[in-house]
């Protein structure tokens, strides 16, 4: 290890605290839940960039779109299984009973659909500028894109991969979850709203000001109570109920969120930090939430999926080629050693 990458993680360390948040948000000793370990690294190589990560409880198969692909990995094994040629990957969707995935395409300014088990391109499907997150709501039997700049959603049917709606949004989507019964939840980014979208009629029905979330990125959701997690710039997660857009509480995680997810199993929501951190809170109950700290994994693993059968989680990050300690944002400016992207396997130690 270099002595630069030494002074970044004494640098990344004053930010792995977590903090109290309102006044049903408890915290826990690491002796009251799993500890969390990487346990495998995966090398994915070059391009030295990345985005969403999706995992498949199906097929157990890793998506990471991975700039100019999408590389798909064995989610137990840890085996590079396929590549699916994606100019300017962002996000990944996968409908298993179909046998088909989607991908976004900023590059092209399309959703890419392509098959599950040749990895061969099926169709591009014409979409947006600045393609984002993809999404698959099974309510509607829609594939979502998410597009920031045009501040929109293009609506594709998977049974003609043809674009079928557009949905206007007032201001910049980041990332979205489906609630499984035709609503869609969108983290507006640039007014620190939730957009609930319905997915049948393609229109946005309700927008909720989160006022303690700056920036938010990342939306993650227990459709069994109806709370949202979202997570924002200022170094915290908004906690909302679905319903009616009410911030239950918030809670302190790490710094440069890029993304967020639940355990459906442990009940736990995750946000992936830049900073080297993985953040966890426990929902207790509908109202009641424990935030249980933030675990180590590595500087710029933003990004994630989860498999709530095993409780792994998958994150992806890169060898930073040098360090400014000096930078405020340093999850945004530091360059990656090529051909050093790799995927980690961040398990529950018990």
């Amino acid at each position: 290890m270099s002595h630069s990458i030494s002074a970044l993680t004494a640098w990344l360390t004053s930010y792995a605290l977590i903090g109290l948040g309102a006044a049903q948000m408890g915290t826990a000793h690491a002796a009251d839940f799993p500890l969390y370990a990487i346990t495998k690294t995966i090398t994915l190589g070059s391009p030295e960039k990345w985005d969403f990560v999706n995992y498949d409880d199906v097929s157990h198969r890793v998506f990471v779109a991975h700039e100019t692909e999408v590389t798909v990995v064995d989610g137990r094994s840890g085996d590079i299984v396929g590549h699916v040629d994606v100019a300017g990957a962002n996000g990944v969707a996968v409908i298993p009973a179909l046998g088909k995935g989607y991908a976004g395409s900023r590059a092209k300014k399309a959703g890419i659909v392509f098959d599950l088990n040749t990895f061969k391109i099926l169709k591009e499907v014409p979409a947006d500028s600045d393609t984002d997150g993809v999404i698959y709501d099974p309510a509607s039997k829609r594939v979502f894109i998410i597009q920031g700049d045009p501040h929109n959603i293009t609506a594709i049917d998977p049974a003609t991969d043809t674009a079928v709606a557009t949905v206007a949004l007032d201001g910049k989507p980041e990332f979205a979850t489906a609630d499984g019964a035709g609503k869609l939840y969108v983290a507006i980014t640039d007014k620190s709203e939730v957009a609930r979208v319905d997915t049948k009629s393609a229109k946005e029905d309700a927008a909720w000001p989160v006022a303690d979330c700056v920036r938010p990125h990342g939306m993650a959701m227990d459709r069994k109570t109806r709370r949202l997690f979202m997570s924002c710039a200022n170094n915290t997660m908004a906690i909302i109920d679905a319903d009616n857009g009410r911030v239950v509480t918030t809670a302190a995680i790490g710094k440069g969120t890029d993304s967020a997810a639940f355990d459906t199993r442990r009940k736990l929501a995750f946000s992936s930090n830049g900073d080297g951190t993985l953040s966890i809170i426990r929902e207790d109950g509908p109202d009641k939430f424990t935030a249980l700290g933030d675990v180590p994994t590595q500087i710029l693993a933003r990004t994630m999926a989860v498999d709530s059968d095993s409780g792994r989680v998958y994150t992806v990050t890169g060898e930073p080629a040098k360090f400014d300690p000096n930078d405020t944002a340093p999850h945004r400016h530091i360059p990656i050693q090529p051909g050093s992207v790799r995927l980690l396997f961040v398990d529950p130690a018990r």
